[in-house]
């Protein structure tokens, strides 16, 4: 399967205009205080679904066939993923049914309803409904949208890199969270393709690192469990498509334990007044981890998502 290049992510963001606006890239007196960084947030959170896979989302299901289009769309997701194949297929009459793990966020099940999805609960994890999709688009002939393994997500999501490079042309450093990698290919395929000396680093979780680990090594592995909060990042497996294209264009990764993960919530609540899920934070914690590399540097911290369900919120912040 071949990747997207900087003409797909072009196209992408002329197919998505009047239906997303630019996100803001915001530098934070406060986090710049606390952190001694020279920061700028890249504030995904802010997009109708309070998450950037809405890109993609409405740039996949735009392209459909018409046949496509009849047959319905079938997809796994921990939420984020789920709520933009949701609500681009509400906006076009595509029938819609999202998996999810067993004890997802609810509010974020709730979101996926409330777009016009049938939501469905299967398994432990993400990958477990994911099986199950894979399993049930064969049975039903249903148009199977996988999170990663698609061109046109990943061109999507590629527009919020243009929109940093058109409003910081020279950042040194990009950090973004990676569960599936779209967010991270789409970075890495901008900065290369427009020639930007800028390093692209991935963040990842401790309890969630096949990614990282396959990254590091010699070959791909996964994982036999998840045991993070951050939806955002609880991935067992590396997929084909995004693992390739970062293989070879990520610069680096750094994972963060929970407790980690948990600070960035709050560093992001009292420091950017904004509320960012695991993985929307995530970029925020990672750049104070690496502060004594950043000092002096220009960063971009990708707010991937603030889909934070009430349960984990008022766990950290209690």
């Amino acid at each position: 399967m071949k990747g997207p290049g900087l003409e797909d992510i072009y196209l992408a963001r002329a197919a998505l205009t009047g239906l997303v606006s630019p996100t803001p890239l915001m530098r934070h007196p406060l986090l710049a205080a606390e952190t001694g960084l020279d920061i700028y947030v890249k504030h995904e959170n802010h997009n109708p679904t309070a998450a950037f896979k809405i890109r993609g989302g409405l740039n996949l299901i735009g392209s459909l066939t018409a046949d496509e289009r009849r047959r319905g769309v079938i997809t796994a997701s921990t939420g984020n993923h789920g709520q933009s194949i949701a609500f681009a297929s509400e906006r076009l009459g595509v029938s819609c049914t999202v998996a999810v793990p067993h004890g997802n966020n609810p509010e974020k099940n709730a979101k996926m309803r409330a777009f016009g999805a049938t939501v469905v609960e299967h398994g432990n994890d993400f990958d477990d409904a994911r099986e199950w999709v894979e399993r049930e688009a064969e049975a039903t002939g249903r148009r199977y949208v996988h999170s990663a393994n698609e061109p046109m997500l990943i061109a999507g999501v590629g527009t919020y890199a243009l929109e940093i490079f058109a409003a910081l042309p020279d950042p040194d450093v990009i950090l973004v969270p990676i569960g599936g990698g779209s967010g991270a290919c789409g970075c890495c395929i901008a900065r290369t393709s427009l020639g930007k000396a800028t390093r692209v680093i991935g963040v990842q979780a401790v309890e969630a690192d096949a990614f990282a680990r396959s990254w590091r090594g010699p070959e791909r592995v996964s994982t036999t469990r998840i045991g993070t909060f951050a939806e955002g990042l609880a991935t067992r497996y590396t997929f084909d498509l995004t693992f390739g294209i970062l293989k070879r264009e990520l610069d680096d990764i750094v994972t963060l334990t929970e407790a980690e993960l948990e600070e960035g919530v709050r560093l992001a609540m009292r420091a950017t007044q904004n509320l960012a899920e695991g993985a929307g934070a995530a970029s925020l914690m990672a750049a104070v981890k690496m502060r004594d590399q950043l000092v002096g540097r220009k960063i971009v911290c990708v707010m991937s998502g603030g889909n934070l369900s009430m349960s984990a919120l008022q766990r950290i912040i209690g």
